[in-house]
């Protein structure tokens, strides 16, 4: 079992094509406000993680949908992490619409721990151990 919050959101209508329905590549987008909210609520914005030199770019993505979201929709995407290595870690998303708890679409996201140069941060990690400080109860450490 793992850490799982939850952020809220309404489809925009910007988020939709010519048939209404949310446009695939928005998932990806949800999936990045989801894990920002993610880290701000166990308490530490991400941005505090760029100002010491840490980042976190997507190495890979993956999303299955399951139902269309609408313009409107509230939406519900829950995120847990689900693994964590020695220098990565995955983020696992469910959205879901609020109304009917209809699973819309569900994926997730693998991470690179990165310094200002673009290396992966191999030794002290202040960014792991956060992470493992939060979690280590709830998610198998690699």
């Amino acid at each position: 079992m793992s850490i799982t919050l939850t952020t809220q959101l309404r489809v925009r209508y910007q988020e939709t094509d010519q048939m209404g329905v949310v446009y695939y590549a928005n998932y990806l987008t949800w999936f990045e406000i989801a894990r920002t909210e993610f880290c701000r609520e166990l308490g530490r914005p991400y941005h505090d993680w760029e100002k010491e030199g840490i980042f976190l770019p997507v190495a890979e993505s993956h999303c299955r949908y399951k139902h269309p979201a609408r313009y409107d929709d509230h939406i519900l995407i829950s995120t847990s992490i689900t693994a964590i290595e020695r220098c990565s870690l995955t983020f696992s998303y469910s959205v879901t619409r609020k109304d009917d708890g209809k699973l819309v679409a569900e994926g997730w996201t693998k991470h690179a721990i990165i310094n200002r140069e673009g290396q992966l941060i191999k030794g002290a990690n202040p960014f792991l151990d956060w992470v493992k400080d939060q979690v280590s109860d709830h998610v198998e450490v690699d």
